[in-house]
């Protein structure tokens, strides 16, 4: 069976444009998926050249 998971994506405020895609299991504790989500953004920044304030994520909703 597969385990439930939530999609994020990152993006760049400056061009509104997905830069990164994230996945995370469902089921973890809601203070270590902001710490794991603030960690990836981080990543995401310098590896992009931004600032860190220039990049957010928000979760991929599934609209069916």
């Amino acid at each position: 069976m597969e385990r439930a998971v939530k999609h994020y994506k990152f993006i760049n405020s400056g061009t509104e444009n997905a830069i990164f895609y994230y996945t995370l299991e469902e089921d973890i504790n809601p203070a270590t998926v902001k710490e794991k989500l603030e960690s990836i953004k981080a990543q995401v920044a310098i590896k992009y050249g931004l600032f860190l304030e220039t990049v957010y994520y928000q979760e991929i909703l599934d609209e069916e």
